[in-house]
């Protein structure tokens, strides 16, 4: 049976969805069969996998709202072991459909149960906001990554975040653990990064990876390929963080 985990975080630009991508890529990489659930209606995990979103008739929104079998929403990447679910702008909309649907928090959680044991690995990307898809994203969830940039306001907005996943934790998921917080866009020649990678250490301890991702220009450039860093470059720094981090959580599992 595969773990479930959710890669959130309200703050924007923080690194959600090229953890999602590339993290994923890394332990399909070393053998592990991995799903992608792209659940941001910006859709970005699904083109930076080189899937074109104008072309799909079955999307994680088909699997929300009009429940079809999310097998039918299941698209092959060119990376061996990597699937995902795309997203789709519909998704803006499906907050306000599912509002109606009977527990309508666990709707996510039916889909991936469909899926689970097929798996791995399941990893949602969830979008900049706290709204109902992410709390369908922590309720279908065994655990949440939570990425940190290294920048000034890192730390703003986590006790929001902390705060949704005790309450979806007493009410509607009560095995939520946080997998653990990712320190990300990581520049060790900045006295502010290793203050920010200090400071969350010093907070969170263990639950803090000791990998680090590290800015990478060749992280950057690889979702306008298509391509996981992995692919696009896997000798770079990048490639190099994502593969540590990919053995450091199967050593935590």
């Amino acid at each position: 049976m595969g773990k479930i985990i959710s890669i959130a975080n309200q703050k924007g630009g923080v690194g959600k969805t090229t953890t999602a991508i590339n993290l994923s890529a890394a332990l399909a990489s070393i053998g592990k069969h991995v799903l992608i659930i792209d659940a941001d209606p910006q859709a970005n995990a699904s083109s930076g996998l080189g899937v074109d979103i104008r072309e799909l008739n079955s999307t994680i929104y088909e699997c929300l709202v009009n429940g079809i079998d999310p097998h039918q929403a299941v698209i092959h990447t060119q990376t061996k072991n990597l699937d995902i679910i795309p997203s789709h702008i519909d998704l803006v909309g499906a907050e306000i459909e599912m509002l109606n649907i009977p527990n309508r928090e666990s709707l996510l959680k039916n889909v991936i149960g469909q899926l689970r044991d097929e798996y791995d690995f399941v990893f949602i990307d969830c979008s900049p906001s706290l709204g109902l898809i992410t709390v369908n994203s922590l309720t279908a969830s065994d655990s949440v990554i939570i990425p940190v940039q290294c920048e000034f306001f890192a730390l703003e907005g986590i006790a929001k975040l902390l705060n949704t996943i005790k309450i979806i934790k007493s009410k509607l998921n009560p095995t939520l653990m946080i997998e653990g917080f990712l320190l990300t866009m990581h520049d060790n020649r900045l006295r502010l990064s290793n203050q920010v990678y200090e400071e969350v250490k010093r907070h969170f301890g263990d639950l803090a990876f000791n990998t680090v991702i590290s800015r990478n220009v060749r992280l950057s450039e690889a979702p306008s390929h298509g391509q996981s860093v992995i692919e696009y470059d896997a000798s770079c720094k990048g490639a190099q963080n994502y593969t540590a981090l990919a053995k450091e959580l199967i050593s935590r599992n």
